[in-house]
């Protein structure tokens, strides 16, 4: 089996290249900066606007998990060439190849002016997107490609509503958000191998969780993590989080303040 692993060179993809690596799997890394093939491992440099390179960058691949793209909030012409158009890109080359499994790294921003359920319930699987930036809202064309694809071409395509992804926890918020690494790779194992069009947090199973996971363990993920095994240093320096300000009541945090990067 060969994947295509999209943007292996950032935060996500560097977190997760070593805990893809299996007996009889090769992971094809791409992105636009060189790389270094392991075993195991193919490099292509291929620029996610560029058609021709990501069509031979998907030649023999069997699934596809895109993580590239522009991460964070920029002016809107750079979110669309990287995030809007490069997702098209991504997804007609699969379509051409046959590929028949894609995952794609959305983002919590898709849904970042969503609060904490008044009543204690958490935030559904499929909340209906409320971006809360220019990026959120490619994120949003992101998830609408992938239903394109699986409702029109069969494509079997899982949407990952991604909350924070690192080694560990560094402050109160991703007490709530985080997803480690380990349970980061366990959910792209489980969308490799699910079909039809699903929308999953992805996020581990912390005590201080908000975000639902009842579709992402419909499709086969679960957790062993838990950010608590982080909490006590973080309070001790930060204290109890009041859940009432928008960092912790809004899925978006911080994005949904009209602060964010002086644009507003």
């Amino acid at each position: 089996m060969r994947i295509l692993v999209t943007g292996a060179a950032g935060k996500v993809g560097t977190l997760l290249r070593p805990r893809l690596a299996r007996e009889g799997r090769i992971v094809r890394l791409s992105d636009v900066v060189p790389l270094e093939a392991g075993p195991g491992e193919e490099v292509v440099i291929a620029d996610l606007a560029d058609a021709d390179a990501v069509a031979a960058a998907m030649k023999g691949v069997d699934a596809v998990i895109h993580l590239g793209g522009q991460s964070r909030e920029h002016p809107w012409a750079d979110i669309v060439r990287a995030n809007m158009d490069g997702t098209y890109v991504l997804m007609e080359a699969a379509r051409q190849e046959g590929v028949g499994h894609v995952v794609l790294m959305g983002s919590h921003h898709a849904a970042g002016f969503h609060t904490r359920p008044a009543d204690g319930s958490e935030l559904p699987d499929y909340a209906f997107p409320r971006p809360d930036t220019l990026y959120g809202v490619s994120k949003v064309v992101m998830e609408a490609l992938g239903s394109l694809y699986h409702d029109r071409f069969g494509m079997n395509v899982t949407v990952v509503r991604l909350g924070t992804c690192n080694e560990g926890s560094a402050d109160t918020r991703g007490l709530s958000t985080w997803i480690s690494p380990d349970d980061c790779a366990r959910l792209m194992e489980a969308a490799l191998t699910t079909t039809g069009y699903h929308v999953v947090w992805g996020v581990s199973d912390n005590t201080r969780r908000w975000w639902s996971l009842e579709e992402a363990k419909a499709i086969g993920y679960e957790s062993l993590d838990d950010s608590e095994a982080h909490a006590g240093p973080i309070l001790a320096e930060q204290g109890e989080p009041d859940l009432t300000e928008p960092l912790h009541h809004r899925a978006g945090g911080v994005f949904t303040l009209n602060e964010l990067g002086g644009r507003w």
